[in-house]
């Protein structure tokens, strides 16, 4: 079955709007105090961090992962280069994600002289991927579901902070931080969904203006920390109330999979403006519509069923 971009509010979705009208409506935004606090703990992180991870052994340890597909976004340098090479030498076949596949075809062919001798040949795969374009992350989504294989680790890596430049906005209309850092990624996390279920045994699955997402109504002045943190607000909020009701789904007896939510590799304390529930439907209801899904896109998805996405083809 087919199914057109709406913006009608999935059964879920609406039983969430439901309650959360009862509920007292929040003032928007952060308190002097969430403010504060942020700040504090940003500091924190910055001057202690090297302190607090001494303990950690670099790199990592990881068990045999033979058997295990991983799909990494951004893997050509800093984190997401590492996060390839230590998978692709614990065994996982690692496809790397990336605009410049000449750079990643180069770390490849390196990495596989280097271990050369050491046991068995690194499994690596280079595909395109442009998060600066929806259509390139629907073709990828396209060209990895059509070959109906499991793919059991999908690491968001990619990301961008344009520290001191200019707003900028994608072919696609949206601005540079929120696109790149969040759109594509929740578009390709959507997509990929039939592949993740396949591989059944394991998944790891500031402050953001529901109105104004795209930063372009003028309400607020643009910099590249607003436009960052925005996206990485957005991300969380769109997850937050809709996880752990996707994760009961995907636990249920037809499909053998485990879900995990986490939002961070070790405890932290989350604003609670990142838990403010109607702020979160918003952002999700919001999201769908700007990546061009439809409002129950997951549930059918899970199911078997089609979506039409808007800037690509069918879904399986």
């Amino acid at each position: 079955m087919d199914s057109s971009p709406s913006t009608s509010r999935s059964p879920a979705s609406e039983e969430r709007a439901k309650t959360c009208e009862k509920k007292e409506k929040k003032k928007e935004g952060l308190g002097w105090m969430e403010w504060m606090r942020g700040w504090l703990y940003l500091a924190y992180e910055m001057l202690f961090q090297r302190i607090t991870a001494s303990h950690l052994q670099n790199p990592i340890p990881l068990p045999p992962l033979h058997g295990v597909t991983c799909v990494i976004t951004g893997c050509t340098s800093g984190i997401g280069l590492q996060i390839a090479r230590q998978l692709a030498e614990s065994g996982a076949h690692v496809v790397m994600a990336v605009r410049n596949t000449k750079a990643a075809h180069e770390f490849s062919q390196k990495w596989q002289s280097e271990w050369s001798g050491m046991g068995i040949p690194l499994n690596i795969e280079v595909m395109e991927l442009d998060l600066l374009s929806l259509e390139s992350v629907v073709r990828f989504a396209e060209a990895w579901n059509a070959r109906a294989a499991p793919l059991h680790v999908l690491i968001n890596n990619a990301g961008i902070f344009s520290i001191g430049e200019p707003q900028k906005f994608s072919k696609n209309g949206y601005e540079e931080h929120l696109q790149v850092n969040y759109l594509a990624p929740a578009l390709l996390s959507l997509l990929l969904l039939p592949s993740l279920i396949r591989g059944s045994q394991m998944h790891y699955v500031g402050f953001v203006d529901p109105e104004d997402m795209n930063m372009n109504s003028g309400k607020r002045k643009f910099s590249s920390y607003v436009g960052y943190s925005s996206a990485r607000s957005a991300l969380f909020a769109a997850t937050d109330p809709q996880v752990p009701e996707y994760c009961a789904l995907l636990k249920s007896d037809e499909w053998p999979v485990c879900a995990i939510l986490s939002h961070d590799c070790r405890p932290t304390n989350a604003s609670e403006e990142a838990h403010n529930v109607p702020t979160s439907i918003k952002v999700w209801e919001k999201t769908l519509a700007m990546i061009g899904l439809p409002a129950d896109t997951v549930e059918k998805l899970i199911e078997g069923e089609q979506v039409q996405c808007r800037y690509g083809l069918k879904q399986d």
